[in-house]
C-alpha cells in the first residue's frame, strides 16, 4: 500500500479502555492501516512519542542553566562550561549515524527503548562525578546513548503516520521535546539553588526512567517497518542518495544553523543575567527557561498548518521572525529581553518542526539515515557554534554572541528562501 492510499479513517482498538499491556502491542490489530489522528492509537502513539522527547530533552539540557555554577565549581570558563553540553551534542550526532542504521536492522522501538533506559542512568551517575574530568565522559557517554532515539522517532512517524497526520503527530513530538528541555533546565536550575547541581541531576536522571516506562508502555509495535539487513556497502548508498538531494542538504544546513544559534543564546544568557545590573539568582535564570512554552505551542501548531500551506511557503518567515527576535535581546531593558527570547523561542520551535517533517516527506527510501543526516547536523550546530558563542561572549559579551548569531541568521535566512521557492505553494504531505 503506497501513503496515498492510506486510510484516515478511526481504528476500533477496543471497546474498553487498554490496559498498559495492551496499549503496547495496539497496534497488531489491523496491520494494513496506518494511524491517524482521532483515533486512540494517535492519542496513545503521541502520548509515547511526547514521553520520549520529553525524556531525550530534558536530559540534554539540563546542564544549561547551570554553567556558571560550572564556572564557579570547576575553575572554569564560559567555553570551557558549555563542553557540559557541546560534548554531549556532538556524540550524539556522530553516534546517531550508527544508531539510526541500526534501526533499520533490529526495529524502531528496541533501540528507542534501549536508548531512553541507558541514557536516563548515566545522567544518574554524573551526579556522583568526582571531577570535571569523568562528569564530561559521563556526559559523552550519555550523548552516544542519546543517538538511538531522534532520528529513529523522526522515522517512526515518518512509515505509520497517516499522510494527513504526519505534521501534527511531528509537531507534537517537538512539543515533547521542548517542554523536556524545558523541564530539565527548570527543575535542576531551581534544586542547583536550592540544594546543589548534584541533586538536580538526580532528580532529572529519576524522572527520565519514569518517562521511559511510560514510552515503553504505550507506543504501538511498528506494522510498516521491514527489517533490513547490516550492509556497510548499502548504508552508504543510502546516506550518498541523500546527499545528492539539493533540498535534503539545504535542510540540514538549517539546522545546524538554527540549532546552533539559538543554543548559543540560552547557554550564554545566564552569563548575562547573573552579571550586574541584573543580579539574577539561578532559580530566577531557570524560570527563563519557561520560555519554551511558546514553542511547544508553535511546534505543533504550525508543523499542521505547513502541512496544509506548504512547508517552503512558511519556513522563510520562521527564520525571519528569529532575526528580528534576537535583535531586541540588544536592548538592555528586561522587558525587551525576555519578550526578544520568546519570539526566537516561538519562531525556532516553528521552524524545527517544518524542516524535520519536510526531511521525512522527502525521503523516499531509507527515511531513518535521512533524518539521522538532519540531526547530525542539527547537533553539530549546537556543538560548534554553541561553543563559539562562548568565545564571543569572552571577547565582546552579549554584543558578541548577537553578532554571531546574525551572521548565521542571515545565511539560513538565504538558505530558506531558496528552499522557498523549490516548493509548491501546497503541498499534501
Amino acid at each position: 500500500m503506497t501513503r496515498r492510499d492510506r486510510d484516515p479513517g478511526t481504528v476500533d482498538l477496543s471497546t474498553r479502555a487498554p490496559t498498559v499491556v495492551e496499549a503496547a502491542e495496539a497496534a497488531i490489530v489491523d496491520v494494513d492501516r496506518f494511524i491517524a489522528r482521532g483515533t486512540r492509537e494517535f492519542r496513545l502513539t503521541n502520548v509515547a512519542l511526547f514521553a520520549s522527547g520529553f525524556t531525550t530533552f530534558a536530559l540534554i539540557y539540563c546542564v544549561q542553566p547551570i554553567m556558571p555554577v560550572f564556572s564557579q565549581e570547576f575553575g572554569i570558563g564560559a567555553a570551557a562550561a558549555s563542553l557540559s553540553l557541546s560534548i554531549t551534542t556532538q556524540c550524539l550526532a556522530v553516534s546517531m549515524l550508527i544508531a539510526s542504521s541500526l534501526s533499520e536492522v533490529f526495529g524502531r522501538k528496541p533501540v528507542m527503548v534501549t536508548s531512553l533506559c541507558a541514557s536516563s542512568l548515566l545522567v544518574l551517575a554524573s551526579a556522583f562525578a568526582p571531577n570535571w574530568q569523568v562528569f564530561l565522559v559521563l556526559r559523552a557517554l550519555a550523548g552516544i546513548a542519546f543517538s538511538g532515539l531522534p532520528a529513529t522517532a523522526m522515522a517512526y512517524v515518518g512509515e505509520e503516520m497517516e499522510t494527513r497526520s504526519l505534521g501534527l503527530a511531528m509537531g507534537l513530538y517537538i512539543g515533547g521535546t521542548g517542554l523536556g528541555a524545558l523541564g530539565g533546565r527548570l527543575i535542576v536550575g531551581i534544586l542547583t539553588d536550592v540544594v546543589s547541581w548534584r541533586a538536580g541531576m538526580l532528580t532529572i536522571g529519576l524522572l527520565a526512567l519514569g518517562s521511559s516506562l511510560i514510552f515503553t508502555a504505550y507506543l504501538p509495535r511498528y506494522r510498516h517497518f521491514v527489517a533490513r539487513p547490516f550492509n556497510i556497502a548499502a548504508l552508504g548508498r543510502s546516506f550518498a542518495a541523500h546527499l545528492r538531494d539539493p533540498i535534503q542538504l539545504l535542510l540540514y544546513l538549517e539546522g545546524f544553523l538554527l540549532l546552533g544559534i539559538f543554543v548559543a543564546l540560552y547557554n550564554y544568557i545566564g552569563y548575562r543575567l547573573m552579571a550586574p545590573p541584573y543580579g539574577f539568582s539561578q532559580t530566577t535564570v531557570g524560570l527563563i527557561f519557561l520560555l519554551s512554552l511558546v514553542g511547544i505551542v508553535s511546534s505543533a501548531w504550525v508543523g499542521d498548518l505547513a502541512g496544509r500551506l506548504g512547508r517552503g511557503r512558511v519556513f522563510w518567515v520562521f527564520v525571519a521572525i528569529m532575526l528580528g527576535g534576537m535583535g531586541l535581546t540588544l536592548f538592555d531593558h528586561l522587558a525587551a529581553i525576555l519578550v526578544g527570547l520568546a519570539i526566537v523561542t516561538f519562531a525556532f520551535y516553528a521552524a524545527h518542526s517544518v524542516a524535520s517533517s519536510w526531511v521525512g516527506v522527502r525521503a523516499k527510501h531509507a527515511k531513518a539515515q535521512a533524518s539521522s543526516l538532519y540531526l547530525f547536523s542539527y547537533y553539530s550546530g549546537s556543538s560548534v557554534i554553541g561553543s563559539l558563542g562562548g568565545l564571543a561572549w569572552q571577547h565582546d559579551g552579549w554584543l558578541g554572541v548577537v553578532l554571531l548569531g546574525s551572521i548565521v541568521l542571515m545565511i539560513a535566512l538565504a538558505a530558506a528562501l531558496v528552499l522557498a521557492r523549490s516548493e509548491p505553494p501546497r503541498v499534501s504531505g
